[in-house]
C-alpha cells in the first residue's frame, strides 16, 4: 500500500502519519491567519454609520443634516443625494474633529478624544439627478457626547 503525506508517496503504509501530518499542516496554517490578523491596523476595519437625521434634497439645493458622535469616536457619513454625483469635498473642515474623505458620497469623521460639545462641517456634492442639477452644500452639526 502506498499513501501519500503532503503530497510525497510514504511506501510504510501508516495512516496515522498521514493524519498526523494533515493535523500539523492546518494547525500551522490556522498559526499563520492568527499571526496575520494581529498585525493588521485597527483603522482597517470598516468605521460604523453615522445616524443621520434631515431629508437628502435635490442637487443644487444646500441642506443640513445632524448627528451624534462619542468624543474619541469615528463614524462615516454618507451624503445621499438622489441621482449621480460626479465630484464631492470638504467646504468647511470640522473643528473640534477630523473629516476624511472616503469616496465620492461617503466621509468619515472622528470626534475629539475628550471634548463634549457641538462641532459644525460643510461638505459638497456635484451631480445630475431626478429633481435637479448642481452644486448642493451640506451643512453638518454634529453633537459630541
Amino acid at each position: 500500500m502506498l499513501i501519500q503525506i503532503n503530497g510525497h508517496p510514504d511506501a510504510s503504509g501508516s495512516a496515522a502519519a498521514d493524519a498526523t501530518s494533515s493535523s500539523r499542516e492546518t494547525s500551522m496554517r490556522m498559526l499563520a491567519v492568527a499571526a496575520v490578523m494581529s498585525l493588521t491596523p485597527v483603522t482597517a476595519f470598516a468605521a460604523s454609520e453615522c445616524r443621520v437625521t434631515g431629508h437628502p434634497s435635490a442637487f443644487g439645493v444646500d441642506m443640513t443634516a445632524y448627528f451624534a458622535v462619542r468624543s474619541g469616536e469615528t463614524c462615516n457619513f454618507p451624503m445621499r443625494i438622489p441621482g449621480a454625483m460626479h465630484s464631492s469635498g470638504v467646504s468647511q473642515k470640522p473643528a473640534h474633529g477630523t473629516l476624511r474623505q472616503i469616496n465620492v458620497t461617503t466621509f468619515r469623521y472622528t470626534a475629539a478624544s475628550g471634548y463634549k460639545g457641538n462641532d459644525t462641517f460643510a461638505i459638497y456634492g456635484e451631480g445630475k439627478g431626478p429633481y435637479g442639477s448642481g452644486r448642493s452644500v451640506m451643512t453638518v452639526n454634529a453633537t459630541i457626547e
